[in-house]
């Protein structure tokens, strides 16, 4: 039974937290375009009150955009660079510009916040600009990538709306709200990567699981950075469960305490992830060990915050490239035994 969000009010997690994080939750309807809105209002104050924009630049071709995302990607991402290089030659650049544009889109919250909300509004702007500007090498491969793989402008909006909670959400209550958070900035592109890949029904449950796992890896490497500046993502009512309270992450509480709350949320990803495994051979074959790869990738960040005991205030834990190809070598004998399994 799907169980709905009413009003913006959280569900209480039950006991039975890993049943509950596997079912499917309901994303608040008119939210997403309400934020937008207040974005594209502040950014229009902004320009009545600043001077003439600067001329535009040399307009860039679309050989020269996708080349700027694939740079992008090489510098920000080496997993991510690496798992794409599995895919076509054309899904492998699109890819890349989904990338890219979430780089780039990201990037603009971890700036002091006044600066941080003037440039995402300037940035939401630009996005919905048609054309895009022709001297933008991202906004081109992206807009050009929308079009080409029909991908509903919805699911950029929501990925937008994701990014801007950063700006004024630095807590969240339950894992129910911290799933939306995740929905948004995660499986949006789980969902959007689908419709470049290609998929079958029944695809995109599996690949939501799929975000929220990636981004709840993401939140447990990153509990010192953000902490550094402020935001707390480990639900309220985990902290609790475990004795903890958010000045305990804040002031870089290692002890016994931390570590079983760190092994609580560890399991949840991991049974996430198995529960979006079976989801990859509903993608088009020549995408699924790329999405294996990458699947099975991230998630060996946690077996290594697992390994430094803990540490993720002092250390940024990462997989080496040895055991990254190890990892995508398990990944294809993986696939190829589950598909041993479905014809026999």
């Amino acid at each position: 039974m799907v169980q709905k969000k009413e009003q913006g009010v959280s569900l209480s997690q039950s006991p039975g937290w890993v049943m509950q994080a596997l079912t499917e939750r309901e994303v608040p309807q008119g939210e997403t375009s309400a934020l937008l809105a207040d974005l594209r209002r502040a950014e229009f104050t902004e320009i009545v009150q600043t001077e003439q924009p600067a001329p535009p630049r040399t307009p860039l071709s679309l050989t020269e955009a996708y080349r700027s995302c694939f740079e992008i990607t090489r510098k920000h991402s080496r997993s991510f660079f690496l798992s794409s290089q599995l895919l076509p030659a054309e899904k492998r650049r699109a890819v890349r510009a989904l990338y890219a544009f979430c780089r780039i889109s990201d990037d603009l919250v971890d700036q002091p916040q006044a600066n941080a909300m003037q440039a995402l509004s300037a940035w939401v702007v630009l996005v919905h600009a048609s054309p895009p500007p022709p001297d933008n090498a991202v906004l081109l491969a992206w807009n050009d990538t929308l079009n080409r793989y029909a991908v509903p402008r919805g699911l950029p909006d929501e990925l937008l709306a994701g990014i801007a909670m950063d700006l004024t959400v630095n807590r969240y209550d339950t894992f129910d709200d911290l799933w939306l958070y995740c929905y948004r900035v995660a499986s949006v592109v789980g969902l959007i990567s689908m419709r470049i890949i290609g998929y079958r029904e029944g695809a995109v449950n599996y690949a939501i699981k799929l975000g929220v796992a990636l981004q709840l890896t993401n939140i447990l490497r990153d509990v010192g950075e953000d902490a550094q500046r402020g935001r707390i993502y480990l639900p309220r009512e985990d902290l609790e469960r475990f004795g903890l309270c958010a000045d305990d992450i804040l002031n870089g509480r290692r002890d016994e305490s931390f570590r079983s709350l760190m092994r609580f949320e560890i399991d949840r990803a991991n049974c996430l992830y198995e529960a979006a495994w079976p989801g990859i051979a509903l993608l088009s074959p020549d995408g699924q060990l790329a999405i294996a790869a990458a699947a099975e990738i991230y998630r060996g960040i946690l077996g290594k915050i697992h390994q430094s005991d803990y540490n993720v205030y002092q250390r940024r834990a990462y997989v080496p490239l040895a055991r990254k190809l190890l990892l995508l070598w398990r990944a294809r004998r993986r696939l190829r035994a589950d598909k041993v399994t479905s014809d026999g």
